[in-house]
């Protein structure tokens, strides 16, 4: 007796899991010291910021909140969304072998990449926050249901804008190249590692246009109850941005799938 076909839900979810496993494979046994650089790179710039903090006199830059945890947040919120967007830029070329299977689409591997960076980059912020705590930082959420639904929002703005950069950086590859030169004035405009209230007026408006900045700006209100964030730091705002994204990136694969699948 022949089986009966697999309705196209079960098919998309088997596709996703092997993607995952594969993914997750790769990424974590990429090296010997794979998990090392995972969580090395967070607590290295830490520890810059708080050399250069020390030279600077002990100043202190952050109103409501210790400087430390305060980094902390705010480094791992910018690593997930930078994870989504820049390793999603190399997802679809790094399995076209698996577009041979009619089952496999460009947007799979997209999506697969974006679930294992949402799973280590929390493993490794819980991990951060646990060493924090045990140096007898004040860093555990004031608001924790509030702290998990903005780290997850912050994974959907990444996967949104990495839904958008897999399509369009294969067909135009100078694009892939400028996002990527994009992240470190992103990094410094989103109060990553200068507080906003410390920059010139002037310019503190304009800064709220950028989702980013919401994005780390609420994650640290969940944290710290008295911090003192930016006035206009909206929610709504950053998940029109995400779901706009993700609309955009997925209307994109449906479009230039068979383009996208040449290149």
């Amino acid at each position: 007796m022949s089986q009966a076909p697999r309705p196209p839900l079960q098919v998309t979810l088997d596709v996703w899991h092997a993607m995952f496993m594969r993914e997750a494979l790769a990424r974590t046994m990429a090296g010997r010291f794979a998990w090392f650089w995972m969580i090395a790179e967070p607590v290295a710039f830490v520890v810059i910021m708080i050399g250069v903090r020390e030279v600077l006199g002990r100043v202190r830059f952050v109103i409501g909140a210790d400087f430390v945890p305060w980094l902390i947040v705010g480094l791992l919120g910018f690593f997930l969304f930078r994870e989504g967007l820049l390793r999603s830029i190399g997802a679809v070329d790094a399995n076209k072998g698996l577009f041979a299977y009619r089952q496999v689409k460009p947007v799979d591997p997209v999506i697969a990449r974006n679930v294992v960076e949402g799973i280590l980059k929390t493993v490794v912020f819980m991990v951060l926050i646990a060493g924090a705590s045990l140096l007898g930082y004040e860093i555990l959420p004031a608001d924790p249901l509030a702290a998990m639904f903005i780290w997850f929002s912050i994974w959907v703005l990444g996967l949104g804008a990495g839904l958008v950069a897999s399509v369009v950086a294969p067909l135009v590859p100078e694009i892939g190249r400028v996002l990527r030169m994009l992240i470190l004035p992103l990094f410094l405009l989103s109060g990553v590692i200068i507080p906003l209230h410390a920059l010139p007026h002037s310019i503190q408006h304009y800064l709220l246009y950028n989702p980013v900045v919401h994005a780390l700006e609420a994650l640290r209100l969940s944290f710290f109850s008295g911090y003192k964030s930016l006035a206009g730091v909206d929610m709504l705002y950053l998940w029109w941005w995400a779901l706009a994204m993700v609309a955009l990136g997925l209307a994109l694969h449906l479009r230039f799938t068979m383009r996208v699948k040449a290149k």
